[in-house]
């Protein structure tokens, strides 16, 4: 199973309360939909040193790179990076892993 950690930091101007909610609303409700995609969560960071660096955190679960990789390339997906994520965030950074 691959495990893919995704952080994300806003600008400043999408760095709200408010806005981290939708954030996380929308990303659990599309990325859920996507075929491959085993599991999903999202969230913010619990204190404020994290809150210092990231926004939000996602982890999603593939049964294996192609899933993957299927998913990154997915238009659902396509247009959730380019035109809802892009517009509001500074900074994305993504890690995959090989879980057991």
């Amino acid at each position: 199973m691959i495990q893919r950690i995704v952080l994300i930091k806003l600008t400043d101007d999408h760095a709200t309360p408010a806005n981290r909610r939708t954030l996380v609303e929308h990303t659990q409700a599309v990325l859920t939909a996507l075929p491959g995609v085993r599991n999903v969560t999202v969230g913010t960071p619990s204190d404020d040193k994290s809150q210092q660096s990231w926004d939000v955190g996602i982890t999603l679960h593939f049964d294996d790179m192609e899933s993957l990789e299927q998913y990154r390339v997915h238009p659902t997906h396509r247009r959730y990076v380019d035109e809802f994520l892009k517009p509001q965030m500074a900074v994305i950074k993504a890690w995959n892993f090989e879980v057991t």
